[in-house]
């Protein structure tokens, strides 16, 4: 059976480390607050101006003032920061991140990433994905194996225009985990959700990977 949203979060929580400074994209990555161990001390920033990001608020607790990046109501922690965004982007470019958990909608198997756009359709703007995925330390991708129409967004090149070029460290899917152990090695299959087989994984992935011994 194949992650859900839910369990995709969870398993990229696993990927960030006591101490850490994290940045969450929009979608899947909003998930992974709910899925830290108590134990883990963790800051979450966000590029709209926020250092020390909470939980979701619990209904009818919502401050409309108080969002991420991705207009979403949020909390704040106990050492919240707040500040501008030449501030916040300025934390981002210095390098000050330790990872970046970002949706996709295409990854190759080069480690390009294409996140911003679908040609045609409106957006709101670039967001700071192409500076997250250039600056921070670690990037992790989370997304659905396969598009709504069922083909692969794991791919040999992206059809999409890129966020970045060789820039994914971790990609986890409803379907498995693939990871490289550099940025000039090809990705790995590390991990496979429970009762997902390797014959399904391989159907819908058009990415060239290998796989562990």
């Amino acid at each position: 059976m194949a992650w859900s949203r839910s369990q995709i979060a969870a398993r990229a929580a696993r990927e960030i480390e006591d101490g850490f400074y994290v940045n969450l994209g929009i979608g899947i990555p909003t998930l992974v607050v709910e899925h830290l161990p108590p134990e883990i001390d963790v800051t979450f920033h966000s590029e709209n101006g926020l250092l020390g990001m909470g939980p979701f608020p619990f209904e009818g607790e919502e401050d409309a003032d108080l969002i991420n990046a991705g207009k979403q109501t949020i909390t704040e922690a106990p050492n919240s920061a707040y500040f501008g965004s030449a501030t916040s982007f300025a934390m981002v470019r210095g390098g000050h991140l330790d990872l970046t958990i970002l949706g996709a909608m295409e990854v190759s198997q080069n480690g390009d990433l294409a996140n911003w756009m679908i040609p045609g359709k409106s957006i709101k703007g670039m967001g700071g994905a192409m500076d997250l995925v250039a600056c921070v330390r670690k990037v992790v991708v989370t997304m659905e194996h396969v598009s709504k129409d069922g083909k692969p967004k794991f791919v040999p090149q992206c059809s999409l225009p890129l966020t970045g070029k060789n820039a994914v460290d971790v990609l986890i899917t409803d379907l498995c985990v693939f990871r490289r152990p550099d940025r000039q090695h090809p990705f790995v299959l590390t991990e496979i959700a429970p009762g997902v087989a390797m014959e399904t994984i391989l159907q819908r992935t058009g990415a060239h990977f290998l796989c562990t011994p």
